[in-house]
């Protein structure tokens, strides 16, 4: 039978043309008209689901954040231009692009063969469902009494994209976008509901939904439904990737996922899910990021509807959970790894496995990112983070990070999740590491507000850890009121027994909290603590770990790391945790401390004291931090290797330290001063006429230890040892003759 199609000159055989893939109409029917062609996979799901989250403790954010670039970096601006431009002179969508409308099929449809083009209108050769890339409206026609259409824009999801005028509202510009199934009276009618629903949400970041209306297009039988939408000019991201033909700059990518993520955020308060994120949807125009495209928001309770998304970008539980936060944590995961990497693709859409650091540089450069990447796309949707708010806050932590990295320049922030550094260890270059002494410094994890046992906790703020659990008991009255539901006591009471040195006592309260608060980091985070007193550093290390991987944007797990690295003799790892830390805040100095023992270990003496010169006059380690430097550059030095220029550097450094102790301020004259006399004893010349207040001449230097010696004599408090100083006195003191 030859096809009866126009201008189609195919043969019918079993029932489809061989050409376009045309069905023959039944004798006396009518020709359906077209749907509108979705490239967006439909997922079917069962009618009863549960709703994951993950938890992880308290979930507090603090984004406060400014301009694009979350104040941080800086984002090119981009212009919004004239909507007219934007119209297509000649709209066509590529073959590679056409695909069956049939959620069900998705097969490609409209392709070429034998060196013809492909048609763009036809039959689905798979299942028989008809397609058009045709746009059925012209320059000119007015939809709904009132839009008048300038030209199509674009080809969507669900069909062309068009450009109008608002006849009723001072000529405004707008966008119309059709829907699907719109030939189906219930449908209509549900996406009129629905359209209804999405008019009400109000978010800078989101696109206006305006009005709803219907239009009998050219060839229909049907009217066909319309979203009017506010017209976003500008760049999506996609776009803006593509215009470089490379990723973008992790800075800016990350910095743009955080400053739309409170747009999905709002959504997911509104109990609805945006399930299609994905770079063509995010619009920048100047220096503001748009949702473009709410075509697949859906209801988080609605059982019924299909759930619509990109495929490469979907979560694979979607069809058995539905819409979550979770899902949609996913796609704005997948967003960001396709904005910093080149993600393999395999038939048209994005592999399920995303490379990793050993093929994609950046991801070896900044940890930090690739940390944040596998925990929003981890397969498992408890395990990612648990709401766009903390996946913004660690990713906001992230760009601190990265920014650092790239500038030189430190770019602290106020942690929503721990406290400050209490304490620094390892504040010199010979204070030894102990397990005891980094769980004092390290900072502790936030109270809840919003938990039962916080107002409680508030007052017992200064109670030392052997009376802790007395006072808590006697502010309770004398009862177990609150030990039930609150899970910020039993921590607190953890933390007290790890103060007091008893990781026997900590571990059992840990054990007592399994049930309760399964799943929260905290409980990884001091079992570590635990393993340091144990000195199970290997098991520390993987608990820290397990913290760092929950929350990838903070700097205490990091130091955490860096610590038990250097326990363990890691030493690359304590140097790049130690590194991470201090690059991007100059507060822990502690990392700083560390960063030079490991640098000075790896033979690099100039690295070691660039970072003791980092730590800021302000702080009062920073006289630690200038003697420290002075043995590092005096350290193994010999006569053959000592230079001027180091005596010159190293009397510039001594003679600005404020030493209040006596005996300290003679040690380190001691050590340098004993320096260049051996310098010159072995034979070298110098043109320094003094050196720390002595004349540099072997007799003046022996007069200046001399002296060192009797002050640290006088300060000693034992008797041997004090004979043994001015003995040591007499020995250096230069010859006299009588």
């Amino acid at each position: 039978m030859t096809c009866a199609e126009p201008g189609c000159t195919g043969t019918v055989v079993d029932g489809y043309c061989d050409v376009c893939g045309t069905a023959p109409p039944a004798p006396g029917s009518t020709p359906a008209p077209p749907p509108v062609q979705s490239k967006a996979t439909a997922a079917s799901r069962p009618t009863a689901r549960s709703k994951g989250t993950a938890r992880t403790g308290s979930s507090r954010s603090s984004s406060t954040r400014g301009r694009l670039g979350a104040g941080v970096v800086t984002i090119p601006r981009i212009p919004k231009g004239d909507p007219a431009a934007a119209i297509l002179t000649d709209p066509k969508v590529p073959e590679g692009s056409r695909f069956c409308g049939n959620t069900d099929c998705g097969k490609p449809v409209g392709r070429g063969a034998d060196g013809n083009p492909g048609r763009v209108e036809g039959f689905c050769t798979q299942c028989g469902t008809r397609y058009s890339f045709v746009p059925k409206l012209s320059r000119g026609d007015v939809v709904g009494g009132q839009y008048e259409v300038q030209g199509a824009i674009a080809h969507g999801g669900l069909g062309w994209i068009y450009l109008a005028v608002d006849r009723n509202v001072h000529n405004r510009w707008v966008v119309l976008k059709g829907l699907i199934n719109s030939t189906d009276a219930d449908a209509m009618a549900a996406a009129a509901a629905e359209v209804l629903t999405l008019s009400e949400v109000e978010h800078p970041n989101i696109v206006r939904i305006y009005n709803f209306v219907e239009h009998l297009d050219v060839g229909a039988t049907a009217p066909v439904g319309y979203i009017v939408m506010e017209y976003v000019g500008g760049t999506s991201l996609k776009q803006i990737r593509k215009a470089r033909n490379a990723p973008l700059p992790p800075d800016q990518a990350v910095a743009y996922l955080v400053e739309i993520a409170p747009a999905v955020a709002y959504l997911h308060a509104q109990g609805l899910a945006y399930c299609d994120f994905k770079p063509d949807n995010v619009m920048q125009t100047d220096e503001q990021l748009k949702l473009i495209d709410l075509g697949a928001v859906i209801a988080m309770d609605d059982e019924e509807s299909a759930i619509f998304g990109t495929a490469g970008y979907q979560a694979p539980e979607i069809a058995q959970t539905g819409p979550t936060v979770a899902s949609d944590v996913y796609t704005v995961g997948r967003t960001l790894a396709v904005l910093v990497m080149d993600v393999p693709q395999e038939h048209g859409r994005f592999v399920d496995q995303l490379p990793g650091p050993a093929a994609v540089p950046v991801l070896a450069k900044y940890e930090s990112l690739y940390r944040a990447i596998l925990r929003a796309t981890d397969v498992d949707p408890l395990r990612r983070f648990s709401s766009m708010e903390e996946m913004a806050d660690q990713l906001t932590g992230v760009l601190h990070e990265i920014a650092s990295t790239d500038t030189g320049i430190a770019q602290p922030r106020q942690s929503s999740y721990f406290s400050p550094q209490r304490e620094v260890y390892g504040a010199g270059r010979d204070v030894p590491v102990k397990p005891a002494r980094v769980i004092a410094a390290l900072p502790v994890p936030v109270v809840d507000p919003t938990d039962s046992g916080a107002a409680l906790l508030a007052t017992t703020s200064g109670t030392p850890p052997a009376q802790l659990e007395y006072a808590l008991d006697l502010a309770r009255g004398g009862t177990n009121q609150g030990k039930s539901t609150s899970v910020e006591i039993p921590l607190r009471l953890v933390r007290a027994s790890l103060e007091l040195g008893a990781p026997d006592k900590a571990r059992a309260r840990i054990a007592e909290l399994e049930s309760t608060a399964a799943g929260d980091w905290r409980l990884p985070w001091y079992s570590a603590q635990c393993a340091l007193l144990e000195g199970e550093f290997d098991k520390a290390a993987a608990d820290f770990d397990t913290v760092l991987a929950t929350l990838p944007g903070e700097l205490a797990p990091k130091l955490a790391l860096a610590a038990t690295a250097e326990l363990r003799g890691a030493r690359e790892d304590a140097q790049r945790y130690y590194e991470m830390v201090w690059r991007t805040d100059h507060g822990y100095v502690s990392a700083a401390f560390g960063l030079a023992r490991q640098r000075e270990l790896a033979g690099d003496r100039v690295g070691a004291v660039a970072a003791l010169d980092q730590i800021p006059a302000a702080s009062s380690h920073f006289t630690d931090a200038g003697a420290a430097a002075i043995e590092i550059l005096l350290e193994g030095r010999t006569a053959q290797n000592l230079d001027e220029q180091t005596l010159v550097d190293v009397d510039r450094r001594a003679s600005a330290l404020a030493l209040e102790s006596t005996a300290k301020r003679a040690l380190l004259r001691l050590r340098v001063l004993g320096a260049a006399l051996g310098w010159l004893e072995a034979g070298q010349r110098t043109t320094i006429p003094r050196l720390l207040g002595a004349d540099f001449t072997v007799p003046g230097l022996r007069a200046g230890m001399e002296r060192c010696y009797r002050d640290l004599a006088r300060e000693s408090s034992g008797m041997w040892e004090r004979i043994e100083l001015v003995e040591k006195a007499n020995a250096i003191r230069p010859r006299t003759r009588v």
